[in-house]
């Protein structure tokens, strides 16, 4: 079969660093155009393409959802970056339309092919830590500085909470499942801020915790992800190394892409005190395109199911509620 032509609507960091690479490194996808508003062709104009038969939306969070639509209501198979949309109603109206146009909707919740997720999901496979009873997943950055831009502007969609938390969430979902009870704490505290820059969020699981948290005033990040069982920890700085690497240029399909510098793996501790680094698994960003591309060509599964994105975005809006509450 001939490769999927793929439009690409959007070229900031997210278009840039990240879809164009992995498109470009897909066999069976070809990149045939890039929209931007200021660009020929424009969204519209990508989306009238009869040649194309995929777009990705890597634009502004409040636009997924009515690019989205268009193209959907197009014939096009679609990505959408996260988060999905910006609300409920939002993601069920393209759930509805992409089964009823017959066509495959994902989202793009790229942090499942992070390498140090990958190892925590291997490490609770193998049983090493026992009984696990807290999972801690971080994702601090220090940003005092308010930046020029739609992230820092009020607006549906905006904020730490919808930037980083679908990422985090997510993975919690995926491993543990929708908790039996959450709490969450939402607050904005750098000086004039106009959106969330600080969550803190713990799902209840039994006896188990979940607790995810995210802060733009942490000079000293916290772990990445720290897991405590009835026999032992596994405790790792640093994030994956994917996005940095494609910022600098090296393509996906380099053989040194996504692989950990080692002074970065994780430290696993046992029940007697001995540690043990624990090699990180390769990152591997390009699986959901090579995910996306067999589900259009083969009928295989959507690599991001829209009903997990969705099942993210309402358990964000439980953290607000409670939040408020």
């Amino acid at each position: 079969m001939s490769p999927i032509r793929t439009g690409l609507i959007g070229h900031g960091l997210g278009g840039r660093a990240f879809h164009e690479p992995l498109i470009r490194a897909t066999p069976r996808l070809a990149l045939a155009g890039i929209a931007t508003t200021r660009s020929n062709p424009d969204p519209a104009g990508l989306i009238a393409d009869p040649e194309i038969g995929l777009i990705v939306i890597s634009t502004p969070n409040v636009t997924h959802y009515p690019l989205a639509r268009a193209a959907l209501e197009a014939g096009k198979h679609v990505v959408i970056d996260k988060p999905f949309t910006v609300t409920l109603d939002e993601a069920d109206e393209l759930i509805a339309l992409a089964k009823a146009q017959q066509r495959v909707l994902t989202i793009f919740h790229n942090r499942r092919w992070d390498g140090d997720f990958l190892t925590v999901r291997k490490l609770l496979a193998s049983g090493v830590l026992g009984e696990l009873l807290r999972y801690e997943s971080h994702w601090d950055r220090f940003r005092p500085a308010i930046k020029p831009g739609w992230k820092e502007q009020a607006a549906p969609g905006a904020g730490v909470l919808s930037d980083l938390g679908p990422h985090l969430v997510d993975q919690a979902l995926l491993l543990f499942g929708e908790p039996d009870w959450l709490v969450g704490d939402v607050e904005r505290q750098r000086a004039g801020t106009e959106v969330e820059d600080y969550f803190a969020v713990t799902f209840g699981y039994g006896r188990k915790r979940a607790i995810l948290t995210s802060s733009l005033l942490a000079a000293a990040p916290r772990p990445r992800f720290a897991l405590h069982g009835t026999l032992g920890s596994f405790v790792k700085h640093g994030l994956d190394p994917q996005e940095p690497q494609a910022q600098a240029g090296m393509m996906p399909d380099d053989p040194a892409f996504g692989v950990e510098d080692e002074r970065w793996h994780g430290i696993l501790t046992r029940a007697d005190g001995s540690t043990e680094p624990i090699p990180t698994e390769r990152g591997n960003y390009l699986a959901f395109y090579e995910g996306v591309a067999a589900a259009i060509l083969d009928g295989a599964p959507v690599p991001v199911e829209p009903a997990d994105a969705r099942a993210g975005l309402e358990i964000i809006d439980q953290v607000r509620a409670s939040a408020r509450e």
